[in-house]
């Protein structure tokens, strides 16, 4: 009887034999790791959480070097086996007997066939129909190679090391599959951590590890099917039935599926429990045929994984719901029972590592061989066909699967099941190392799929994009003001109103109805009269069309179901809602909007931004910060204290009493109301900070303060803009953008520069104000160091680039602020909106927070909006406000210092003291110097 149901039955027996057994347990005196087979439950506990214990641990230390979790899992099993703590005296008898190792293994098989059934879901037939050129050929030399040198090994292994009572056509059949087969699940985490999939290296490698995939799993019931056939008619009998069984599935049961989806409305919204109840029984119903007709109890979850509809995402949505016991519990038990018959100790003499060698190395360059040529002849570069043959050697766990389904069926010995171990996790381990030093970013080709063939798009480094570069950095030497190439970056369903009014300000304004009919008529009179034109005229200025790139960012987990995404990102940009809603706004402003989806891990968030963002030759990222948490009611009387109650009577706006919180305080504030805001402002922040510290593009942080419970807008409000201008290239785009966004009618600005005023250095002697203001730099140089998380990095300020600053800002300032500045008709209708003014003050911080509150309050009135436009000055900053800004943080309360080294020192001020308007910080690319 099959291994599956010989585990059923047996411990169905032993269940109904229970006795009564004494309950007193630990204080009874009785040992928690006592085999009690009528109870195993106490030490299958005691077994899972040391499993769980040493693969998690193994897994923190190997994420570093950007290993995949199944090498800490198989690495985590060969620990707890025999190799190392089963040398510990009484570390197997108590934790691992020999007769809990039934239990063990049913709860491991049945997270096999669920794992089995999920790799069945991660298989999409679309993409091999897709790349069914290239894909058919790698996928194919990448197997028959390998099988065959295989199957050359096998012949000396059998002499040496397995017993003549197994068949050598077995022996042979499982080395040349395991030679053979390429780890899918493993290849797609690499392919997606490696930010690969959507260059044409990883499209190749995707398709063929599918047909690699189903092809190996194929060889593998074969293979089954003749082992446990006692004569080749039952072979044939067998296999006959299990391809019965399978066009069965394929061609009547998918159907019913697909019905049955339909009708439940589970590829609409979810699956439903129905569906999922019959999913279930499916998966163990097709596993349990499979295995009572001779081939293995997985082939059946896997065909029930593949006959899944996927449609509407039902394939993820159903991962989703699985992946996190499967990968958590069911296969770190699995690569345990491995460990437990993997003992390394058992290589002790010089024929058995020379033999070990031998099939590492074969087992490499077979498939590397086979992919890379292969490779070689579709047309692929050599460097690209290596980087193939590469990421195809990857074996991990499908490998082990099939490993110790040999060793189940007798067919390998424990000493030749520990040198294929082996040779599994060193390839496995060696994948990511190889394809990054053989595959670096800066040579890789993006590829859009167009049928069958690729559409190179060309790397960052091309003829193209070096002309695209060359053009995006004259048109800013040209016209450094006018900015029409947005990247919006969207993370939440919260972010989109906030995004939506700041798209809507950067538009440029529509010409008045009049102007259109003069237009019109003027165009008719043209195409009438004589072609002769009047050079001498003067052409109106244009308005270069806006066009917005819109970037939807997720994280890349551990999650299957997040590689599945990966792996049909082109299929989730259409479906995403996010971008669904923001490219319908789009439209119905006449703005083209492209979509694009990145999938990475959080510390590649901010990277992954920056590098879109110059690939599109973006001009301005806009980033939204909106706080996760916020209150939506106002805050209760009496949780406030007297001050707070005595500033809320007389009418004086501060965040701890606002009824609407400040977005800081639940992302910032040290003592906030729970610990999870301190993480999410920890994140957040580490986000936004990478976003700057790796931007080789302006970029702008709007923070959206109008969160539900706020003031309520009417539609079609005004807009006032206030600049508090000090100085530097931050603070210089800020200017800039003003510009532009006042070119809108609805729109007004109100720009100060601000000095400050030394009063007492005025009475002082010049050593004593060369002393401070050298103190002053320092400080700010200190700010810039002591960091947590990664942060913008400058060049050294030296007395030549402050002054050239310097002058900048004086030009930029005359540039605008100057009456003939108005006269230049396409600045003109833009400053005409605009007032500026200059005040030196000796407390800038807190005139710019007067003037904020106070235009907050005006704005009330006129039922407008209030926006702040301020630059984040961490470099080549006038002023320092290290003081003041400490000063007025103990005025109105602290926060951390995150928030001071994420948005600036103004920003900051604005946040503690409690103003209400929405903020936008900008950071000047270092490029643009």
């Amino acid at each position: 009887m099959p291994e599956f149901s010989r585990a059923v039955v047996d411990i169905a027996r032993r269940m109904l034999k229970r006795e009564a057994q004494e309950q007193g347990g630990l204080l009874s005196g009785q040992d928690p790791t006592a085999v009690n087979t009528a109870d195993p439950l106490r030490l299958w506990i005691v077994q899972v959480g040391v499993i769980i214990l040493t693969t998690q641990l193994l897994s923190l230390v190997l994420r570093k070097i950007r290993q995949p979790k199944v090498i800490a899992e198989v690495i985590g099993g060969i620990l707890l086996g025999p190799t190392a703590f089963g040398r510990i005296p009484g570390f197997t008898q108590h934790i691992f007997p020999q007769d809990s190792r039934p239990f063990l293994s049913l709860v491991a098989n049945i997270g096999l066939c669920l794992f089995l059934f999920l790799v069945g879901l991660e298989i999409d037939a679309a993409v091999i129909k897709r790349n069914a050129r290239l894909s058919v050929t790698v996928a194919m030399a990448g197997m028959c190679l390998p099988f065959g040198l295989g199957a050359a090994l096998a012949v000396p292994l059998y002499n040496t090391f397995i017993d003549q009572s197994v068949k050598f056509t077995n022996f042979m059949l499982f080395t040349g599959v395991a030679y053979s087969i390429t780890a899918f699940p493993v290849l797609c985490r690499i392919l997606t951590e490696l930010k690969l999939l959507d260059t044409t290296v990883g499209i190749v490698v995707l398709s063929a590890g599918v047909g690699n995939d189903i092809i190996g799993w194929t060889l593998l019931a074969l293979s089954v099917a003749l082992v446990n056939a006692g004569s080749g008619l039952m072979a044939l009998w067998i296999l006959l039935v299990c391809v019965g069984w399978t066009l069965f599935l394929l061609l009547i049961v998918r159907r019913v599926m697909h019905w049955l989806a339909r009708r439940t409305g589970s590829t609409r919204d979810g699956p439903t429990m129905f569906f999922m109840t019959v999913t279930m029984l499916l998966v163990f119903g097709s596993a349990f045929f499979t295995d009572i007709i001779g081939v293995h109890a997985i082939f059946g979850a896997f065909l029930a994984g593949i006959i899944v509809p996927r449609e509407g995402g039902l394939a993820i949505a159903l991962t989703e719901k699985l992946e996190d016991m499967v990968s958590i519990i069911f296969l770190p038990l699995y690569f345990t029972l491995s460990g437990l018959s993997t003992d390394l100790g058992l290589l002790d003499n010089g024929i058995t590592w020379g033999y070990t060698i031998a099939i590492c190395a074969l087992a490499y360059f077979g498939k590397f061989g086979g992919c890379t040529l292969a490779s070689r002849f579709a047309g692929f570069s050599w460097r690209e066909s290596s980087t193939i043959g590469s990421l195809m050697s990857c074996k991990g766990l499908v490998e082990l699967i099939v490993l110790n389904v040999g060793l189940s069926a007798g067919i390998l010995s424990q000493r030749v099941f520990s040198m294929f171990v082996l040779e599994a996790l060193v390839l496995t381990f060696m994948t990511t190392p190889a394809v990054t030093l053989l595959y670096p970013p800066e040579l890789r080709t993006r590829a859009v799929q167009q049928g069958p063939n690729y559409a190179s798009t060309g790397g960052e480094g091309g003829e193209d994009a070096a002309q695209r570069a060359e053009g995006f950095r004259q048109g800013r030497e040209e016209e450094s003001e006018r900015r029409s190439r947005f990247t919006v970056v969207l993370d939440k369903i919260e972010h989109l109103p906030g995004m939506m009014a700041l798209t809507q300000l950067i538009l440029p304004p529509p010409p008045p109805y009049s102007e259109k009919v003069h237009a019109l008529s003027s165009t008719l009179e043209e195409s009438t009269s004589s072609p002769e034109k009047d050079i001498s005229s003067t052409p109106e200025p244009t308005t270069p069309p806006v066009s917005i790139d819109a970037i939807r960012l997720i994280e890349l987990s551990d999650r299957t179901s997040a590689v599945m995404k990966s792996s049909n990102a082109e299929a989730l940009v259409n479906t995403d809602p996010l971008l669904d809603i923001f490219t319908t706004f789009g439209s119905l402003h006449g703005v083209p909007v492209s979509n694009s989806l990145s999938i990475v891990t959080f510390d590649d968030l901010g990277s992954s931004v920056s590098e879109h963002a110059k690939r599109n030759d973006s001009q301005l990222i806009l980033v939204p910060w909106l706080p996760p948490h916020y209150s939506m009611e106002p805050t209760s009387p009496h949780g406030a204290s007297t001050s707070d109650a005595d500033n809320a009577n007389s009418g004086a706006i501060t965040p701890r009493i606002a009824h609407m919180q400040n977005p800081f305080e639940a992302l910032f504030r040290a003592t906030s109301s729970g610990p999870d805001n301190t993480d999410v402002s920890v994140l957040h922040s580490q986000f936004v900070r990478s976003l700057f510290s790796t931007a080789t593009t302006d970029v702008a942080l709007f923070v959206d303060r109008h969160m539900p419970g706020g003031h309520k807008l009417t539609h079609g409000s005004t807009y006032r803009l206030f600049v508090p201008f000090f100085g530097g290239p931050d603070d210089r785009l800020a200017l800039e953008f003003a510009v532009q966004l006042c070119a809108n009618p609805k729109i007004s600005a109100t720009v100060v520069r601000v000095t400050k005023r030394e009063l007492e250095l005025a009475q002082s002697g010049s050593i004593e104000k060369t002393q401070i203001t050298t103190d002053e730099r320092a400080a700010e140089g200190m700010t810039h160091q002591n960091t947590m998380f990664p942060d913008t990095v400058y060049a050294h300020a030296t007395t030549q680039t402050r002054l050239q600053s310097e002058t900048a800002d004086n030009i930029a300032w005359s540039r605008y602020a100057r009456a003939e500045a108005r006269a230049d008709p396409a600045l003109a209708p833009a400053l005409a909106r605009m007032d500026f003014s200059e005040v030196a003050t000796p407390e800038p911080l807190r005139y710019v927070i007067r003037q904020s509150l106070a235009m907050s309050q005006s704005v009330l009135e006129d039922r407008s909006r209030l926006l702040i436009l301020t630059g984040r000055s961490r470099r080549l900053a006038v002023e320092s406000h290290h003081a003041e800004l400490k000063s007025v943080m103990e005025e109105h309360g602290g926060l951390a210092n995150e928030v001071k080294r994420t948005v600036g020192d103004v920003a900051t001020s604005l946040v503690v003291s409690g103003c209400q308007a929405s903020v936008i910080v900008f950071q000047a690319s270092v490029s643009a110097e």
